[in-house]
């Protein structure tokens, strides 16, 4: 009776799990993910590219901010250096007038004199730390723009980017599509699996890829890609083809292999835990295939 009642539940359980467990598994390959997994070479490049552009722009920016902070001190000390010239002169203008009052007032003159010559020597003296502090900022405002990228530079650093890297993928495809656009879909399709029959891999993936390219049963050239870098232990590249094949067709014959191996790759790359719900449920959703009883192996049931 326990039996029959732990039967029931898991057939209602095991449903769900399937359900919630292999889209979260297939999060392989997602370059926008916070934490990605997964990756070709080519997408850790581009990933890499992407986090350093990120903090190329935020350098960049920081970096225009500093010039305009450091502009607008050197505007305002320039006013404050005018401000004391302009008194200096007033002050100078107001001794030459003080020697020629008569000699009933020479005391007191003296003494303003001494007063206002204090005041231009401290003016002065003002006027010349004040363009020493101006002379360094301009200094340091050339430095900034003659070493660091500005805006305008870095927007073609990125257009030159992003051109170079439309450029090169035109490049591959039409490397790997001008040697096989003469053959028909049906016999490149079977060279295809003849190259991978002899382990000739390198040529059997050039004409999977073209024949994804068609369009031409792209969900069985995705596994068979994913075969391909799997016995490479290319498991990364492995998981993600694993990943687009399955989303194109998950009813396919070799589903229980292609769990069996995203799962072993996952392992591969020390993603145990997403291993562990694909060995889960290989055994749950084909539970009498021989894959089965491999993934009960890795999960030690």
């Amino acid at each position: 009776m326990k039996q029959s009642t732990i039967a029931v539940v898991l057939t209602a359980i095991v449903p769900i799990l399937l359900s919630g467990a292999e889209p979260s598994a297939f999060g392989a390959g997602d370059i926008e993910s916070s934490s990605p997994y997964g990756l070709t070479s080519t997408e850790k490049v581009i990933l890499q590219t992407k986090k350093q552009l990120t903090k190329v722009v935020v350098k960049s920016k920081n970096q225009a901010n500093e010039v305009d902070s450091l502009r607008e001190r050197i505007d305002g000390l320039q006013g404050i250096i005018e401000t004391l010239s302009r008194q200096a002169h007033n002050n100078k203008i107001k001794l030459k007038k003080l020697e020629s009052l008569n000699d009933e007032n020479l005391h007191n003159s003296d003494e303003y004199s001494k007063r206002l010559s204090a005041l231009v020597q401290k003016n002065s003296e003002s006027i010349v730390q004040a363009q020493s502090i101006v002379s360094e900022l301009s200094v340091l405002t050339e430095t900034i723009q003659k070493d660091y990228v500005d805006k305008t530079n870095f927007n073609a650093l990125v257009q030159s980017f992003n051109t170079f890297k439309k450029l090169v993928a035109k490049e591959l495809h039409l490397s790997a599509t001008s040697k096989t656009s003469k053959i028909k879909s049906a016999a490149l399709y079977k060279r295809a699996k003849k190259m991978f029959d002899i382990k000739y891999y390198t040529k059997s993936i050039a004409d999977y890829e073209a024949l994804i390219a068609r369009n031409y049963k792209p969900a069985y050239a995705h596994y068979m890609i994913g075969e391909m870098n799997f016995k490479r232990r290319n498991y990364a590249n492995a998981i993600t083809y694993y990943k687009k094949s399955a989303s194109l067709y998950a009813k396919a014959s070799y589903m229980p292999k292609l769990m069996l191996h995203t799962a072993v790759s996952m392992e591969k790359t020390g993603d145990m835990a997403h291993a562990k719900v694909f060995y889960n449920a290989l055994v749950g959703k084909y539970p009498k295939s021989k894959e089965a009883k491999e993934a009960k192996q890795h999960l030690h049931l």
